[in-house]
């Protein structure tokens, strides 16, 4: 049936949620005027005013309120109307001469709808059931100590029915409380004996859906003294100033929504009263009250039941904060030792991992998983990692709140039908927009009683041509067993769940504020270290040079002078400053690496290799060295650093060659994330325990006699990989050649990415 009015275009949400607030009826047993301030012109009226007052609609819409109220009582309206709270003069009783010296008495309700118009709402005034302040005083206290008497909550409920019941007669009282996701429970109920009990029955949302719910936290008690009765139209149905119908949320005499009174003709009800439990601004719960007749209720009767109902809640809202209280003193402990257990290490998932209590008890969950940068850390039972990854991604796109819970997740997220025995629930904390920490309950099957089949609330009439509504009408007990849902989770506990998140995220900023100010110490100490290293470099080279030219002149001048010895020992003294100088030249060159590291651009990897290839061709010649390469990509790298990188690694592989030519490929391949290279030669090898060693600074496996140089060259080529965001190392056996792998990203740095530089587009040549 829905799916056909779907095919049909017919909106069915607008047919379960109506402008119930906005009407042009009202209910029979009184009268509706509405009030143009401050002459109190008549705008509109409702058509039963005949009935009482002798006239028509249409000649009331002529009048003030003065010309169909004795006038020595309209000052004391408008005084009481000038007042900060209409509540002041409500009830105003009001006499109406109807013929000759016969009067009728009111109760008038006084209020201003949100368009800012007055409305009068005239109900007949039944004197004998006002209630005197002392002896609804005495009602009220009797009540109170009865509660005070009794230690649970669910005696704290079946008091209220029992005590409404006895004030107001109905034949029926029931006390309604709502779940989390709109349906709702029966937790007490007083009746007569004759009638069915509704007592642990589980009602479906649509029984009182959304829009009801939304006047009942604007009106705290609505009474509809008969079910059967006609309503009565309002003239003209617009308003003729605002030129709609009338927004009579506020009002007592309101008509009933007709799929209402139908739901109670169905369960047999001829009047109902109901009174709103409000708790923190949201509906609790209501106090429902059925008769199976017509039953009229005065205004000071149904204030003197809202007032209960207000005073004994509160007893109930202290109550359940009271039973509440050692779990939340307990979830407190926990929630303080995480905290200080989270200071204490440097990384805080290990606070919440590693001592008692830890993450798990915070929630009582059976399992818990922190998923912070890229990676998990779980405890007690959780879905497997990769379910674990799949439900992150899912809830980064369907999830924006600080805390998301449930308990039943397959019904949201249907991939948790597998894991359903360790995660039917689940709670979660965004730490960031990637890190996630995660709570699990498991499966729970149970049973629970509704009234009446919740999957069939409603059904569809398209009868006439009209399409409406119409509520179900059995409301007998229908069972069902719930599967792929957990025990539901507390409010202390999600609450608790917040209050973690505020404090993982002051922790993750403080370490990020100590990481910064840390990259920050070290940028400076790093450019201190460059400029003294460049200063150093320069101011060396002048008297290493003026030590060279002083031996060499001595030897020229002395020379017949020198015997062999001295000529030697010129000779040691000439190449040690050599030495130092192509050691300085290093050092220079290692310190301009990250300064050289701002000039990323796309490259053929080729064009380096080629001059890296160029600059050493005196030595391939020499050496006889044959180099082969993989055909090259093109990627995001500095190009003059990628023909440094290449110029080190086969000057290596020429300079440490066995008895055979040289034999030097140079591969790549495709990884998931990055390019893998590869130099490969047929030299003599390096021993496997060195293989971290040799990229060290100054470090040599060789002395200079067997092999010259400064031992810089694997250290700057390893600066340069680090400077691009990859890695370096060596696969080798003494004896059987090596092989140097490195890593390039194939997006480039990320810091290029963070820092918001553009990459160049012009390729390297």
């Amino acid at each position: 049936m829905v799916m056909d009015l779907e095919l049909q275009g017919i909106n069915l949400t607008s047919l379960k949620e109506p402008e119930i607030h906005l009407s042009s009826q009202i209910q029979s047993h009184g009268i509706l005027l509405v009030l143009d301030e401050p002459e109190l012109n008549i705008l509109q009226v409702s058509s039963n005013i005949s009935t009482i007052f002798g006239i028509s609609p249409s000649e009331a819409l002529q009048k003030k309120l003065e010309d169909i109220l004795d006038p020595f009582q309209i000052e004391k309206i408008k005084t009481g109307l000038t007042g900060e709270s209409l509540d002041f003069i409500n009830p105003t009783k009001i006499w109406a001469r109807i013929k000759g010296d016969d009067y009728v008495v009111f109760d008038g309700v006084f209020h201003r709808n949100s368009e800012g118009f007055l409305i009068l709402e005239l109900e007949p005034a039944i004197s004998q059931e006002n209630i005197p302040f002392l002896s609804f005083y005495h009602l009220a206290r009797a009540s109170i100590n009865q509660l005070e008497a009794r230690s649970n909550l669910h005696d704290f409920c079946q008091i209220i029915v029992k005590e409404v019941r006895k004030v107001t007669g109905f034949d029926r009282v029931m006390l309604y409380k709502f779940d989390d996701d709109g349906h709702g429970c029966v937790v007490a109920e007083e009746k007569i004996a004759s009638l069915e009990p509704y007592l642990g029955l589980h009602f479906p949302e649509s029984d009182i859906p959304k829009p009801a719910r939304k006047l009942f936290q604007s009106n705290w008690i609505r009474l509809i003294p008969d079910t059967h009765s006609q309503p009565v139209e309002i003239f003209p149905a617009k308003n003729p100033v605002s030129d709609r119908p009338l927004n009579l949320t506020n009002s007592i005499l309101r008509s009933a929504y007709s799929c209402h009174m139908e739901y109670l003709h169905n369960m047999g009800v001829g009047a109902s009263l109901t009174i709103s439990l409000i708790k923190e601004q949201k509906l609790w719960g209501i106090i429902a009250c059925h008769h199976q007749s017509p039953k009229y209720v005065s205004y000071e009767l149904r204030k003197t039941c809202e007032f209960l109902g207000r005073v004994i809640f509160s007893e109930i809202s202290a109550r359940e904060e009271t039973e509440d209280y050692d779990y939340r003193m307990k979830l407190t402990y926990i929630q303080s030792a995480l905290m200080k257990y989270m200071s204490q290490e440097e990384n805080f998932i290990d606070g919440l991992i590693k001592y008692e209590p830890n993450l798990l008890e915070l929630t009582t969950a059976q399992g818990a998983a922190v998923c912070f940068g890229g990676k998990y850390t779980v405890i007690g039972e959780t879905p497997k990692e990769e379910d674990l990854n799949y439900l992150v991604q899912w809830l980064k796109k369907n999830v924006e709140e600080e805390v998301f819970y449930t308990d039943s997740l397959a019904r949201l997220y249907p991939d948790a039908e597998k894991f359903k025995n360790v995660g039917s629930g689940l709670l979660a904390i965004p730490i960031s927009k990637n890190n996630y920490v995660l709570w699990f309950r498991p499966e729970v099957i149970q049973t629970v009683n509704w009234g009446g089949d919740p999957n069939k609330p409603y059904e569809v009439n398209q009868s006439q041509g009209n399409v409406r509504l119409c509520p179900r009408k059995s409301f007998e007990l229908w069972k069902e067993t719930v599967k792929l849902t957990s025990l539901p989770w507390q409010y202390v506990e999600i609450k608790a769940a917040l209050e973690l998140r505020k404090a993982i995220v002051n922790i993750v900023l403080r370490q990020a504020e100590e990481l910064a100010q840390l990259a920050h110490d070290l940028e400076l100490s790093n450019a201190e270290l460059k400029k003294f290293a460049y200063v150093a470099s320069h101011d060396l080279q002048e008297p290493l040079n003026q030590v060279a030219n002083y031996v060499q002149l001595l030897e020229m001048r002395y020379e017949e002078k020198l015997d062999e010895d001295a000529k030697e020992f010129i000779n040691y003294a000439v190449e040690g400053v050599s030495l130092m100088q192509t050691l300085i030249d290093d050092v220079l060159a290692y310190s301009k690496v990250d300064m050289q590291a701002f000039a990323f651009q796309l490259t053929n990897v080729e064009i380096p290799l080629e001059r890296a290839l160029g600059n050493l061709r005196a030595r391939i010649s020499e050496s006889g060295a044959v180099i082969t390469h993989d055909e090259l990509p093109t990627i995001m790298a500095d190009p003059t650093q990628l023909m440094q990188l290449f110029q080190n690694l086969i000057a290596n592989a020429i300079k440490f060659r066995s008895d055979k030519p040289p034999e030097i490929h140079i591969g790549v391949e495709r990884q998931e994330e990055a390019w893998l290279f590869s130099v490969r030669d047929n030299g003599i090898g390096i021993d496997p325990q060195f293989s971290d060693r040799i990229f060290i600074i100054f470090q040599r496996l060789h002395t200079r006699d067997e092999y010259p140089g400064t031992g810089m060259g694997l250290a700057i080529c390893k600066k340069i990989i680090e400077c691009h965001r990859g890695r370096i190392w060596v696969e080798s056996e003494l004896g059987g050649g090596a092989i140097f792998y490195f890593t390039m990203p194939v997006g480039g740095r990320e810091r290029e990415r963070r820092n918001g530089r553009k990459p160049q587009n012009n390729l390297f040549s």
